[in-house]
């Protein structure tokens, strides 16, 4: 007997209402999250209503997919998890070939919409490194993190191709958390940091004079405090200016009288900062903690391998792109244009990242259905 597709997407809401997939201490600390960041950017444009609304449906957009990726159980995602990752790295590909951007060519036109493939390598990579470990022996000997290596160095070395290092980089860590957290032995913990360690002076030589003056900058802003060292300087002016309570609301000078760089995407911490003062920042910092310990309560209640690892490493890289960000703003780290997650004005990003917390959502709803 045919059951009309209307009678089966009203069976479907019954049952999802009756049995929600999601999880929602999450769920509420994000959308918190989204709108502390539509707040802060509606200032940081200076009451721009149309960068808002064009936040707001990236935010739908994303939340689409948080639901979507919701309702699909961990197994099916680990089936399309190669297919995923090698269309992520055809799509990098196409942006070696046919990239557009300022000074880097990072973003893909299609015509109807235009977006950053790098940002779904911070999901597809993690996914990849977890399938492959999945049906492997734990922890990883040598032959298997050699392989792994070689499936996180081929995204990142087009993504640094761009070139863009910084999200190189952070890619590279969203795989290495998968490796990290299938118990590496610390023994080879140490011996790959050595050698990452006596391998970085060679990196100085194949990196791009804005980078190496970014390194410069970092180490010492004041030596050109009109020119390469702006950035950091007037971020710190705004986060030193905004003290114990803040100057409130749309009340910050930095970014109002444009001394403050790109203050609403990679500096719109500092804009916060300057409005919203410490007691902000730190009622900020513990959504986001609350965010990455929810994250990784759902990963120690993951019942695969597959889903433990992935979880894991979303969390702990959402976790590290906060912590670069407010590094870079603070001057505690180089200028590596990391947005800060949810609150930085971008697209691709956002969508990327809630499409990641859809995976999570995914894996907290299936955990009493999953055996190892």
């Amino acid at each position: 007997m045919n059951v009309h597709p209307l009678h089966r997407l009203r069976a479907w809401l019954r049952h999802s209402l009756r049995e929600p997939r999601l999880d929602l201490p999450l769920l509420g600390a994000l959308i918190a999250l989204a709108l502390i960041g539509l707040i802060t950017l509606y200032s940081a444009s200076d009451l721009d209503r149309r960068l808002v609304l064009n936040q707001s449906l990236r935010f739908a957009l994303g939340g689409v997919l948080l639901l979507l990726l919701a309702r699909v159980p961990p197994n099916v995602l680990r089936n399309w998890t190669p297919w995923l990752y090698l269309g992520s790295l055809a799509l990098l590909v196409a942006v070696a070939l046919h990239g557009q951007g300022r000074g880097a060519d990072r973003w893909l036109n299609l015509g109807v919409v235009r977006f950053q493939p790098s940002e779904l390598v911070k999901l597809t990579l993690p996914m990849m490194i977890a399938w492959y470990l999945h049906a492997r022996e734990l922890p990883p000997r040598w032959l298997t993190l050699g392989a792994v290596a070689m499936l996180i160095g081929a995204p990142a070395l087009l993504i640094a191709r761009q070139p863009d290092l910084g999200t190189a980089l952070l890619v590279v860590a969203s795989g290495v958390f998968a490796v990290f957290l299938a118990g590496l032995a610390w023994w080879r913990i140490f011996i790959v940091l050595g050698a990452a360690a006596g391998a970085a002076p060679l990196l100085w030589h194949f990196m791009h004079e804005y980078q190496r003056d970014r390194l410069r900058m970092f180490l010492n802003p004041e030596a050109d405090p009109l020119g390469n060292g702006w950035h950091i300087i007037q971020s710190e002016i705004a986060v030193g200016s905004g003290g114990i309570t803040g100057k409130g609301w749309h009340q910050g000078t930095q970014s109002r009288l444009e001394f403050l760089p790109e203050h609403t995407t990679d500096f719109v911490f500092a804009v916060f900062s300057e409005e919203w003062g410490l007691i902000g920042v730190i009622a900020l910092l513990a959504l986001y903690l609350f965010i990455v310990g929810r994250g990784l309560v759902i990963a120690a209640n993951a019942r695969e391998t597959y889903s433990r690892l992935l979880a894991g490493s979303i969390s702990m890289a959402f976790f590290v792109y906060v912590m670069v960000n407010g590094g870079m703003i603070t001057g505690l780290l180089p200028v590596v244009g990391v947005p800060l997650p949810l609150i930085s004005y971008g697209g691709t990003s956002a969508v990327s990242l809630l499409a990641g917390f859809g995976v999570l959502m995914s894996i907290h709803a299936h955990r009493k259905f999953m055996s190892g």
